[in-house]
C-alpha cells in the first residue's frame, strides 16, 4: 500500500506541474487567476469575495448569504431575470455559495460567450439593483430557507448550537445563514453599505478556467473590470478565541425519534501543520466499512444508526466534530462512553499503518476531483487563495498528507481531544422533556 501511495504522489506531482496557472493584479487591486485548458469547449468564471459569516457585525448576521440571493436580481444594464435567461439561452448556468470565510459566484458557459459574461459580472459588481422590493423578496426566501434547513432540521440545529456555544469570542459562533431575528431587521441601508464595502474589486478574486486564450482574456478582463473603483475596506480584526477551560453540555429537546450527540473539540485551522493529521484522523474514525466508528459502534456494539467525524477547513481555528445517532435510548446511554474509548485507544496506542495508508489513499483520490472539471478547479484555486493566502498551496496538498505519520496521529489526538476544550450538544425527543 505504501508503494501505491508513492506512485499516486509521484503522479499527482507530475499532474500538478502540468496545470497552466497564471495570476496577476488589475490596477484597482482585483486579483486574477487564469488556467486555460482546451480539452472542453467551455469556460468557468468564478469570483470570490473575501466576506462571509465571520465578517458580519452582531445584529446583521446572515447578510452575506442574503446578499448572495440579491446578486441575481438585476443591475443597471441587465434587468431582473436577464442574468439567468441570457446564460441559459447560451448554454450556460450559474450559482453561488456563502461560507464563514468567503462568498463566491460562478458561471459555466460556451467559450465564445466570454465577453458577454464578463460584461454581466462586471455590471453587477459596479451597479447592482438594490431597492426595498428586492430586499423584501429575498429576505422572505432566506427566512424560509432557514426554517427548512435549520429550524426544522434536528442535525443542523445541533450544529448551530454547537458553534454558538463552543465559541465565545470568534465570530465562527454566528450561523452563516443568520439568526432569524437579525434577518428580520436587516435594512436597505445595511445592504447598500455591505455592497459598497465588500463587493469591490480590491476585495475579490476573479478566476477563469477552461477553453480561452490568455491574451484575449486579459484584455477583456481589463476592459470590463479595471475601471471599477476600489473601495476602502475596513481592516478585519483577527480574533483569537480564548482558551476553553471546561466542558460545555447543551441538551436540545426536538421533534426526533432517536437521541443523538454532537461533540466539538477546539481544533486547528487549515493553515496549521496539524490540520492534515486531524483530517486523516477524521477519515480513520468514520469513512468506510473499516472505520473505527463502523467497526466498533455499529458492527460490534450495535449502538448507532449513523456517525461521522469531520475536521473543519477554515482560515482560523475551528472544530473537530463528531456526530452519532443512537439506535434508541438504551444504546444512547453507552454511546458517549464508547466514543471516548475509541479516542482514548488512539491517544494511547495510535493507529495502524494500514488505517493510515488507507486514509491517505482516500484523500489523494478526493484530491484528483479538484482537476476533473472547470468548476472544481476554479473553486479549488479560489478556496486555497482565500483560506491560505496563496492558490499554489493547492498543489502541495498530497505531499502534506503523505508526510503524516502514525506518531503524528497519536500526538494530535493527545493534543486536541481534551474534555475541558470540548462542547457537547445532545438531542433528545421532546417526549423526554420533564
Amino acid at each position: 500500500m505504501k508503494r501505491l501511495l508513492f506512485l499516486i504522489l509521484l503522479i499527482s506531482n507530475l499532474f500538478a506541474q502540468n496545470i497552466d496557472v497564471e495570476s496577476y493584479y488589475l490596477k484597482n487591486g482585483m486579483k486574477v487567476i487564469l488556467s486555460p485548458n482546451k480539452e472542453v469547449p467551455s469556460i468557468c468564471l468564478r469570483i470570490f469575495f473575501k466576506v462571509g459569516g465571520k465578517y458580519e457585525s452582531p445584529g446583521t448576521t446572515g447578510i452575506s448569504h442574503l446578499f448572495e440571493h440579491m446578486m441575481f436580481n438585476g443591475s443597471a444594464k441587465y434587468k431582473p431575470g436577464m442574468f439567468d435567461k441570457i446564460l441559459e439561452e447560451n448554454g450556460g448556468y450559474s450559482n453561488g455559495s456563502t461560507w464563514n470565510d468567503f462568498t463566491n459566484y460562478w458561471e459555466e458557459f460556451n467559450s465564445n460567450k466570454l465577453e458577454l459574461i464578463l460584461d454581466m459580472e462586471s455590471d453587477r459588481m459596479k451597479a447592482l439593483k438594490l431597492d426595498n422590493e428586492n430586499l423584501e423578496q429575498e429576505r422572505y426566501i432566506v427566512m424560509e430557507e432557514r426554517r427548512l434547513s435549520v429550524d426544522n432540521n434536528p442535525q443542523q440545529k445541533m450544529e448551530e448550537e454547537l458553534y454558538a456555544n463552543a465559541f465565545v469570542s470568534h465570530l465562527y459562533r454566528q450561523p452563516v445563514i443568520g439568526w432569524m431575528n437579525d434577518l428580520k431587521k436587516i435594512t436597505l441601508d445595511d445592504c447598500k453599505f455591505f455592497y459598497k464595502t465588500y463587493y469591490s474589486p480590491n476585495n475579490s478574486i476573479l478566476i477563469l478556467t477552461g477553453d480561452f486564450d490568455k491574451n484575449k482574456a486579459k484584455k477583456l478582463i481589463a476592459k470590463y473590470f479595471e475601471k471599477i473603483p476600489k473601495a476602502k475596506i475596513p481592516a478585519h480584526k483577527k480574533i483569537v478565541e480564548p482558551d476553553q477551560s471546561g466542558e460545555k453540555v447543551i441538551t436540545l429537546y426536538q421533534e426526533v425519534e432517536l437521541p443523538a450527540v454532537m461533540i466539538g473539540y477546539k481544533s486547528c485551522s487549515i493553515n496549521d501543520s496539524d490540520f492534515y493529521a486531524m483530517d486523516l484522523l477524521a477519515n480513520i474514525l468514520s469513512k468506510g466499512l473499516s472505520s473505527r466508528f463502523n467497526k466498533v459502534l455499529s458492527e460490534e456494539k450495535k449502538l448507532i444508526t449513523e456517525a461521522y467525524a469531520y475536521q473543519d477547513q477554515m482560515e482560523d481555528p475551528g472544530l473537530f466534530k463528531i456526530y452519532a445517532q443512537a439506535r434508541g435510548e438504551k444504546e444512547f446511554k453507552n454511546l458517549l462512553n464508547e466514543i471516548e474509548k475509541i479516542i482514548e485507544d488512539i491517544k494511547t496506542k495510535g493507529v495502524t499503518s494500514n488505517e493510515l495508508e488507507k486514509a491517505k489513499n482516500s484523500k489523494v483520490i478526493d484530491y484528483f476531483d479538484y482537476f476533473k472539471t472547470n468548476q472544481s478547479l476554479s473553486f479549488a484555486l479560489g478556496y486555497y487563495e482565500v483560506l491560505t493566502g496563496n492558490y499554489n498551496n493547492l498543489f502541495n496538498v498530497v505531499e502534506k498528507y503523505a508526510k503524516v505519520t502514525s506518531q503524528d496521529i497519536q500526538r494530535i489526538a493527545q493534543k486536541y481531544f481534551n474534555n475541558n476544550t470540548r462542547t457537547i450538544v445532545i438531542s433528545k425527543p421532546k417526549s423526554e422533556k420533564k
